[in-house]
């Protein structure tokens, strides 16, 4: 997902954003990630890091400019770590229910549709109540966990926009407005 981009913008780590369809066989993920999955790393040395959260740990490890997964608390970690799960478990609902709804209406399965959909709309409601009226997913500064959750709202604007997810969380969307104003987010936007 592009706006995980934002990740390496905010750490400052120089980088090339290359789009290639990974359905395509000819893609160059297809032949660097054995899952043909998206997003995925290429190292200088050819080396491939694949999985989001994955990347987001070894790009934390590169400087301390900030640092974006505590390392001072095995609690703020965990923290920090179960907002990216939540939002990549949103996002990943999101991608099945765009996928059931762009099958033929006779083939798609409701259930799929119902279920993920509920799982979307509980993650929303667990992030607006966690978040309260917090700045930041986890202390008093910018963290993966904010980085991870501002991708899925932007997904979900994406491919959701009957969601309506603003009205029902209203301080989930004060959060996105602050965050998505930042350069760093609106760079990733960019592309």
């Amino acid at each position: 997902m592009r706006a995980r981009r934002v990740w390496f913008y905010w750490k400052n780590i120089p980088h090339a954003y290359l789009i290639t369809p990974p359905r395509e066989a000819s893609s160059e993920v297809v032949q660097v990630n054995p899952l043909g999955r998206i997003p995925a790393l290429i190292l200088d040395d050819d080396t491939c890091i694949f999985d989001s959260s994955v990347i987001a740990d070894y790009a934390d490890t590169l400087n301390d400019t900030p640092i974006l997964i505590p390392r001072h608390s095995a609690a703020a970690r965990m923290r920090v770590k179960r907002w990216e799960a939540l939002a990549d478990g949103i996002v990943d609902s999101a991608v099945v229910v765009r996928t059931e709804s762009l099958r033929p209406g006779d083939k798609q399965d409701a259930d799929t549709i119902i279920r993920h959909n509920q799982a979307i709309t509980r993650a929303l409601a667990y992030a607006a109540d966690q978040l309260a009226q917090q700045s930041w997913c986890e202390g008093t500064a910018l963290t993966l966990g904010d980085l991870a959750l501002v991708s899925a709202l932007i997904y979900l604007d994406l491919r959701q926009t009957e969601r309506h997810w603003r009205a029902l969380h209203p301080n989930l969307a004060v959060w996105f407005s602050n965050i998505s104003g930042r350069a760093s987010v609106r760079t990733t936007l960019a592309v």
